[in-house]
């Protein structure tokens, strides 16, 4: 099969709205969280969140337009618009029946279809639907604007699967270029949905961390008192290309594509198995699909969303595949910094493992106070302060709400 690399990346996340702003918080140990500004959240148990800052769709795209988008779709075009001209490609030179786009989202245009269950369902008066609500809220529109934008005319679709959402978006684009249906992919992931709706439904689930007094520092992977996941925005973006097709262009490459696997707990809708059998599967296949040994990954981008029962599963089923290895990795959780995006998780932090590759560092998991008894002392975690080291393999992990679990696996590219 064909071999596939990242030639381009774009990212609008919580604590940087572009590549280089995203690289700096992760090396920095940023955390995104703030007080909730897109409504009034006074009357919530949970009234914060990891937003994306001073975001205006204006600057990017047309301003008739941006009315007729919703903000996930928004945050879509401008990633995948960063992400093509960081690949330098010449859109007028590439064969756009073999460019694709796959791009996720785990709920799509929730605050659109919010708005106008307020403002026309609940409100008094005949109903008056906008004619863009539907074209707006369906989660797979972004994939269809990007499309539309460039003109690109290849496979073109939305993988779903909550969390694990951009994460089979990624596998998906790898699985088409390798086997020879594409050249190129656009593909990643984006979600916005810090709205009334969403926060309710996860404090109903007790899932959202409560800590309205220490915002900052309320997602804390692995640290014993962590008391839920930190709800954040965003959107992530990668060019998938075939490597010949790089090379022939001369491209420069950040990492390679070499693994990747989807499995299913078969257990629970929201819990995740107490032995971890299914994430101990994923994992071990997506080395096997990648060629390499356990004692080849350096460094594991973990699922890690500071919620009690699913850190230390992870964890045990990470020292179950790696065994005696599990001591020289460095794991490290940035959603500590950015908050959980829901279906672009899998996006940003496949970002954030191919930049560990790239640059040869560790993103921190911050926000560490306590010690948590259930969590192996030994394991590298990366508390609170980025790790300078070769890092000739990564792995980044997501998981979703019905079981989902997905692996990517990116290497250190050498021609």
């Amino acid at each position: 099969m064909r071999r596939v690399v990242i030639t381009g990346m774009g990212a609008l996340t919580p604590i940087g709205n572009n590549l280089a702003a995203y690289l700096d918080g992760l090396r920095r140990g940023e955390s995104g969280a703030a007080p909730i500004t897109q409504f009034d959240a006074s009357l919530f148990k949970t009234r914060f969140a990891c937003e994306v800052k001073d975001f205006r769709p204006e600057e990017y795209l047309d301003r008739r337009e941006v009315r007729r988008l919703d903000r996930f779709t928004q945050f879509a075009l401008v990633t995948a618009m960063e992400a093509l001209k960081d690949s330098g490609l010449d859109l007028d030179a590439v064969d756009k029946r073999r460019v694709g786009v796959i791009w996720s989202s785990g709920i799509g245009g929730m605050t659109t279809l919010e708005k106008e269950i307020e403002d026309h369902v609940l409100g008094n008066g005949t109903p008056r639907h906008s004619p863009f609500l539907i074209p707006k809220m369906i989660a797979d529109i972004a994939a269809g604007h990007i499309s539309i934008q460039y003109g690109f005319m290849g496979v073109n679709y939305a993988t779903l699967s909550a969390c694990a959402s951009s994460s089979h978006a990624l596998m998906n684009a790898f699985d088409y270029i390798r086997i020879g249906r594409a050249d190129i992919i656009v593909a990643g992931g984006s979600e916005a949905t810090i709205t009334k709706t969403a926060v309710g439904g996860f404090n109903s689930m007790k899932a959202l961390s409560e800590r309205n007094d220490d915002y900052k520092t309320a997602s804390r992977p692995f640290d014993k008192d962590r008391d839920g996941f930190v709800l954040g925005e965003g959107a992530g973006a990668l060019i998938l290309e075939e490597y010949e097709h790089a090379l022939r262009r001369g491209a420069r490459i950040y990492a390679e594509v070499v693994g990747a696997a989807a499995t299913a707990d078969a257990y629970h809708i929201t819990a995740p198995h107490p032995e971890g059998v299914g994430v101990i599967l994923v994992m071990n296949l997506a080395l096997q699909d990648a060629g390499l040994q356990p004692s080849d990954i350096d460094y594991i981008n973990v699922h890690g969303t500071s919620t009690p029962l699913g850190d230390v599963a992870e964890l045990k089923a990470i020292s179950t595949v790696f065994g005696e290895h599990v001591y020289a990795l460095n794991i490290s959780s940035t959603k500590s910094m950015t908050g959980h995006l829901l279906g672009a998780a899998g996006a940003i932090e496949a970002i954030a493992s191919v930049l560990a590759v790239h640059h040869d560092f560790i993103p921190p998991t911050i926000n560490h106070f306590t010690d948590d008894p259930e969590i192996d002392p030994r394991l590298n975690l990366t508390f609170n302060h980025a790790q300078e080291r070769l890092v000739r393999a990564a792995m980044s992990n997501t998981f979703g709400f019905g079981g989902h679990n997905a692996s990517l696996v990116f290497k250190k590219f050498t021609p």
